[in-house]
């Protein structure tokens, strides 16, 4: 039910009526029933709607590492960001380690504003015999798509807290976002991890039918190199998920620790400073109705609309952060 509510909310992205001409703008983001898309879609519906002449258009397929570099390249106008990420492709790190020209093609990228996109959810089904990440040696962990940041993460987040390695101590399912939530249902595998906030709709889902128990780390854990490292990334926090936090069928008596981890709206360099201007303000100012789609929404707000950023602003998004009052950091400053 959840799942086609927020469809008919990305077919709502594209409905765009009247004989007024309109400038169309791409937009790529993750999978249905993922945070990044429920966000991006309620954002790109507040556009079409409240934002004369221009028209977003949403494509949720592919890897937010892949959607950096299409947008950085001037393939599309709109994509997930992450600090992660962005700290990746600068450094020539992870994912972009063979692509020369990353660090060349970041400086092509603006952020719009940032947001929490939740916590890592471990989640196993209860009569999986699963009880901790000590007990996923030996089972197929979904850790995220390939070449993704979430699967670099996540990665650190199993071998931080038991020292074992995919490929060795455990089978490493690959498979794009979309294609492991339902196998997750289907139980083609045993562990499926996902950042995300609670309660995820694709989380929910399976918990309607089914007892789930959520693993999550100690203190002890975050303490573990390969952990600090991870959390020293731009962008980790420590977050918890509370019991009932998927209703009855949820088994945790207590709260859960694990990594959180905030992402944004980014463009590209060349988007027009009067359009991402209007863009930006139109957001804001139609708050309400992001936060009318899913009660987890209103985590996004104004006042943390810059939080963990590392990507400079556009100029049109700075110019209204600045009529709202917004010191903008001179490191976001962007200097074209």
């Amino acid at each position: 039910m959840v799942l086609g509510a927020l469809t008919v909310l990305a077919l709502a992205t594209l409905g765009g009526t009247g004989a007024t001409a309109k400038d169309f703008y791409k937009m790529s983001t993750l999978g249905p029933g993922s945070t990044p898309y429920v966000v991006m879609t309620a954002f790109a519906k507040v556009i079409n709607q409240h934002v004369e002449g221009v028209e977003i258009q949403v494509n949720a397929t592919g890897a937010a590492t892949r959607h950096a570099v299409d947008a950085a390249k001037g393939k599309i106008d709109f994509f997930m960001s992450a600090p992660s990420v962005h700290h990746f492709m600068t450094k020539n790190l992870a994912m972009y380690k063979k692509m020369k020209d990353a660090p060349k093609l970041a400086k092509n990228l603006r952020a719009i504003f940032n947001f929490p996109i939740g916590v890592y959810h471990v989640v196993v089904y209860e009569d999986s015999g699963i009880k901790s990440l000590a007990d996923v040696k030996g089972k197929k962990v979904y850790l995220g798509p390939p070449a993704g940041a979430a699967r670099v993460i996540a990665t650190s987040l199993v071998e931080g807290a038991t020292g074992y390695k995919a490929g060795r101590d455990f089978e490493a399912i690959t498979m794009g976002w979309g294609a492991a939530s339902q196998a997750f249902q289907d139980r083609q595998f045993d562990v499926y991890i996902n950042p995300t906030n609670a309660p995820s709709p694709v989380i929910s889902q399976v918990a309607l039918g089914n007892k789930i128990r959520i693993l999550g780390l100690s203190d002890a854990d975050f303490k573990n190199p390969i952990l600090s490292k991870t959390m020293k990334l731009p962008g980790r926090t420590i977050g918890s998920i509370a019991p009932g936090t998927y209703g009855k069928n949820q088994t945790n008596g207590d709260s859960v620790k694990s990594i959180g981890a905030w992402v944004g709206v980014g463009t590209r360099q060349g988007m027009s400073t009067d359009v991402m201007y209007r863009m930006t303000k139109a957001f804001w100012e139609n708050l309400a109705e992001v936060h009318a789609v899913a009660p987890w929404l209103k985590a996004i707000a104004f006042e943390t609309a810059l939080a963990e950023m590392n990507m400079p602003l556009h100029p049109g998004a700075a110019k209204y952060y600045r009529e709202r009052g917004v010191d903008v950091p001179a490191g976001l400053v962007a200097t074209d």
